[in-house]
């Protein structure tokens, strides 16, 4: 692979930014994909910029094209690779263009330190493992090693150059964090919308939530809590998804909440998979239903 010297600029894309659509380029376990209709209707559009310190593979951020956005996420490996598609996307393209799909190629990405690769190759290998790895899912071990495994059959083919084109118009006008949430809700100001979809901790059953090294746990809902409040007290719209449990209702004290069911899974097998409640926690009121 060869090292890149220099960035290359996107052209301004002829298209109506506004009017120009794009699906999110990456797979991610816990993706709010299904509940985008139901989420959708809390944004109307209005607001100075869209914030999400949890976006995973932006999902509604893709979905209701903001003018300008602040996205972040404890995940740095994610974060470059938006900055890569954002910035240098040719690069990338250029590396991806190498990779063919297949178990071995996969294992051999998957032990590479990324450390010692170039930008664009690092985030190439990013887009790999999360297209081929087993159902979407990030994690690392203890040494901060990708260990996902193989799954590549069924999950389709690397996303192609007009689908990573539109999400780099997309994230032209977004400011990107790599860090906790707490580094991204700092940034937020009057007028803004933010929308939090953060890893669940559910006590009671097991739900997959290590998107980091330390999972997420009841400290870190005690934060968000401390924010919500912080959000509300300053008249700043926000929206929290989170499974229906004890949890959430200590999120969800004195806010509407609305009850949603989903199909909700990292079982990876279909026979597995079962309706799950989730809500919908918000200081917002939602457009109607068309």
């Amino acid at each position: 692979m060869v090292r890149q010297k220099a960035a290359v600029t996107l052209k301004p894309a002829k298209t109506n930014f506004m009017q120009d659509s794009a699906q999110p380029f990456l797979r991610w376990a816990g993706s709010k994909k299904k509940l985008l209709p139901k989420l959708s209707l809390f944004y109307d559009g209005k607001n100075e910029r869209y914030v999400e310190p949890f976006v995973g593979s932006g999902t509604l951020f893709f979905k209701v094209r903001p003018k300008k956005a602040v996205l972040g996420d404890v995940n740095r490996e994610l974060i470059s690779t938006y900055r890569e598609v954002k910035y240098r996307l040719p690069g990338l393209l250029n590396e991806l263009r190498k990779l063919k799909k297949s178990k071995r190629l996969y294992n051999e990405l998957r032990k590479r330190d990324p450390r010692t690769m170039t930008r664009a190759e690092r985030a190439a290998r990013f887009i790999y493992l999360n297209r081929f790895c087993f159902n979407g899912i990030y994690r690392t071990n203890l040494a901060g090693r990708f260990n996902v495994p193989y799954s590549g059959e069924k999950t389709g083919n690397l996303p192609t150059e007009e689908m990573l084109s539109k999400c780099a118009r997309r994230l032209r006008n977004s400011k990107l964090i790599a860090g906790d949430f707490d580094e991204t809700l700092k940034q937020v100001r009057v007028g803004d919308f933010v929308y939090m979809d953060p890893p669940f901790f559910v006590k009671r059953r097991r739900v997959f939530r290590e998107y980091q090294s330390t999972p997420f746990s009841t400290v870190d809902i005690a934060r968000l809590r401390c924010w919500i409040e912080k959000l509300d007290k300053r008249g700043i719209s926000f929206v929290v998804s989170y499974a229906k449990c004890k949890e959430a209702k200590d999120l969800a004290r004195g806010f509407n909440v609305k009850q949603v069911s989903v199909n909700r899974s990292v079982a990876g097998f279909t026979a597995r998979r079962s309706r799950a409640l989730e809500l919908i926690i918000t200081n917002v009121a939602p457009k109607e239903e068309s």
